[in-house]
């Protein structure tokens, strides 16, 4: 078990994303304040174009965790309803329809999210690994809150196989961690510590790597010295980006 100690100096929230057309570090919003358009590139309902869709609303989440505008579209050609649909039922927020529109509203910053080097107009490009499924095609969405967790806890640039297994683990860690922050928010409310704050926002900010966040609630759960209420504020300021609704059992417990 790390020890937390004094945050680091951290001047303001600067989230760096690996542009795949370059291999550089670049910044995801370049201009303070300045509207940063996220286009995700997905057509058909399977696996991997929900998990293109999936990255792309973190990155929205985190652009506006940092006070960035941001306007989010879907760009696609074949089976667009079925994938809007089956992207609500995993948390993701609505996009708009991307396909007639030009350059936009004068946007500082232009990313692309898609899967693997699938070709795309100009502007930065993330790209995402290809899930692979043993059963099916289409993605099981009988748990969408285990699937969005099985996704999340791998970086976006390696493959992801999803499986019974993985799909047990994931839906055991959601419910344990549901219950969990019921519990702590039974306690007294606490502050996130600032060292967790910065170590949190660390994470998502290079190049997006939530698993790092997840490994931040894994050491928050067990670090003795931290008031319950401490916690359960840590996990639900981490769901704002992870969006696996967190605090959903408050209230459940006798």
């Amino acid at each position: 078990m790390r020890a937390y100690g004094p945050p680091p100096a951290y001047a303001r929230a600067v989230l760096r994303i690996i542009d795949a057309r370059t291999g550089d570090s670049t910044e995801a919003a370049p201009a303070r304040r300045g509207l940063t358009r996220v286009e995700a590139h997905a057509s058909a309902l399977d696996p991997t174009a929900l998990r293109v869709l999936l990255v792309a609303d973190l990155l929205v989440r985190a652009l506006e965790l940092g006070g960035t505008p941001v306007w989010a579209l879907l760009t696609g050609d074949h089976e667009q309803a079925e994938l809007r649909a089956a992207a609500g039922a995993l948390g993701i927020r609505p996009f708009e329809d991307g396909g007639d529109l030009g350059s936009g509203l004068g946007e500082a910053q232009v990313l692309h999210v898609a899967a693997g080097s699938e070709a795309t107009p100009g502007g930065a490009l993330v790209a995402v690994a290809p899930v692979e499924s043993p059963t099916t095609a289409a993605p099981d969405l009988s748990d969408p809150g285990a699937l969005r967790l099985a996704l999340l806890s791998h970086p976006r640039d390696l493959p992801v196989r999803l499986d019974a297994d993985g799909l047990d683990e994931a839906r055991r860690t959601l419910a344990h961690w549901r219950a969990s922050v019921a519990d702590w928010a039974r306690r007294p409310s606490r502050p996130v510590p600032d060292e967790v704050r910065v170590e949190l926002r660390s994470a998502w900010e290079n190049d997006l790597d939530v698993p790092a966040v997840l490994g931040v609630l894994r050491r928050v759960e067990t670090w003795p010295e931290l008031p319950d209420g401490a916690r359960f504020e840590t996990y639900a300021y981490a769901d704002r980006l992870l969006g696996l609704e967190l605090t959903r059992d408050i209230g459940s417990l006798a």
